[in-house]
């Protein structure tokens, strides 16, 4: 069975506070001697992430 896929939108200034958070919390479990693995493969997700255009639509109910 395939892994459920999630995405978000993120602009320019919100994906490099998202890879700040990600790269200090990698500094702080290399500095305690734990495995970065995990946090490794999302910080390379997040940077590799293809840019889309795509239109919000605002509708109420």
């Amino acid at each position: 069975m395939r892994d459920k896929k999630y995405y978000i939108a993120l602009d320019d200034f919100e994906q490099r506070v998202v890879v700040n958070c990600l790269n200090e919390m990698r500094n702080n479990l290399i500095a305690n001697g734990k495995y970065t693995d995990a946090v490794d493969e999302v910080l390379l997700k997040i940077i590799d992430a293809k840019q889309k255009k795509f239109k919000v639509i605002y509708r109420e109910a």
